[in-house]
């Protein structure tokens, strides 16, 4: 349509030999950097469970054996399941952070749109190894599902 202003491209790459003056000052970019996070299980609350395990496998590397020493719970209100996936996931890291704790279980109910998050840890040690800081859940990919046999919740949280 005549006047219509088209959207710029997604990727901008100079030209072979082009020089500085052929940079932008801004511009956007694609990268795969980041993780895809899955948890299966026979109910809903244990799909997010275990997507809270996978995410946290990032965390930390679980092989040296993290206790469950101290627990921590939260409480949030999401009526929409996809939406409290990534409130579950993203609550979990901020309560992880501000406690300095590695965690390792977890435990999550609903009731409705109201929704009670347990969690099971211990302040980090030296021979807990550090993964990659994962710095939130995002809504990339995020999908809650029933499937045969039980759940799947996935998302791709941003490292």
């Amino acid at each position: 349509m005549a006047g219509k202003r088209q959207p710029a491209a997604r990727s901008r790459k100079p030209r072979a030999g082009a020089g500085y003056k052929a940079l932008r000052a801004q511009d956007l970019f694609e990268h795969d950097a980041d993780f895809g996070v899955i948890g299966r299980g026979r109910t809903l609350e244990a799909a997010f469970e275990a997507a809270a395990g996978a995410m946290f496998s990032i965390v930390a590397d679980p092989a040296p054996g993290v206790r469950g020493e101290r627990r921590l719970a939260f409480e949030f209100d999401e009526p929409d399941v996809e939406l409290a996936l990534v409130t579950w996931l993203n609550r979990l890291l901020a309560e992880a952070r501000c406690g300095g704790l590695a965690l390792c279980r977890f435990h999550v109910r609903r009731e409705n749109a109201h929704w009670r998050g347990e969690a099971w840890g211990q302040p980090w040690r030296t021979d807990i190894a550090r993964g990659t800081e994962v710095k939130g859940a995002t809504l990339t990919m995020l999908s809650v599902r029933e499937m045969p046999g039980g759940w799947e919740a996935r998302c791709v949280v941003d490292v």
